[in-house]
């Protein structure tokens, strides 16, 4: 599927590729406005709407992924509310072994994600995933999502980056599209982020719902 003899670095998302989506679903679609409705005195499906609203308003920017920011915007504790559920938090089955390959492969892993810094320590904290990566970095440490591509600018010289020869792998196709533009050579959809979901479908790039279809491919290159 890719030339990886043409590939030094393996860029990662988080959440929805490496990690099971479930959990953040669950989180921000059934818990928090589950918790808002308790707390405002409202019946759930108001708080729902209430919540779908606010997301709406700040997609696509740093704040929907800023726990302060919807703390402030909710009154609610929402570190509190994930430490409740981490139960959930789920490496996918076939993250490590890839993680792995690519390591003994000689390719340099590095975790780019929009979670904030204490929900990122969180699923580090209850996962092995920080042993399968070199480097990582939240998109806050940079003042912009990974939907910016002041944010590429950024990975490219912070990393020392040659863009043409990295692959980057996310669950969602706006990202993928902002990589593109950034000059990041190859990029690769994730079509089954959650596991209790239908499968995605992916319109300008190529999509695996299982990283074990790329080893074969990878080891052999190694060779």
């Amino acid at each position: 599927m890719f030339p990886w003899d043409q590939i030094d670095t393996v860029l990662l998302d988080m959440d929805g590729t490496l990690l099971d989506l479930h959990f953040d679903n669950h989180f921000w679609l059934s818990l928090v406005p589950q918790c808002l409705s308790e707390s405002r005195g409202i019946p759930v499906e108001q708080a729902r709407k209430l919540v779908e609203q606010a997301y709406a308003e700040v997609a696509g920017t740093l704040e929907w992924y800023c726990l302060d920011y919807w703390q402030r915007t909710l009154q609610l504790d929402i570190l509190a509310l994930h430490r409740t559920l981490v139960e959930r938090i789920q490496l996918r089955q076939d993250s490590m072994p890839f993680l792995k390959a690519l390591g003994e492969c000689g390719k340099r892993r590095i975790l780019l994600t929009n979670a904030h810094p204490d929900s990122l320590a969180l699923k580090l904290e209850h996962t092995e995933l920080a042993t399968g990566l070199d480097e990582i970095l939240s998109s806050h440490s940079t003042g912009y999502p990974k939907e910016a591509q002041a944010f590429w600018q950024q990975v490219i010289t912070k990393f020392g980056l040659d863009p043409g020869r990295c692959l980057f792998v996310d669950d969602n196709e706006a990202i993928l599209e902002a990589a593109r533009q950034a000059g990041i050579g190859h990029q690769l959809g994730i079509s089954n982020p959650d596991s209790r979901q239908p499968h995605k479908q992916f319109q300008a790039f190529p999509a695996i719902d299982d990283y074990r279809l790329l080893l074969e491919d990878l080891q052999a290159a190694n060779k």
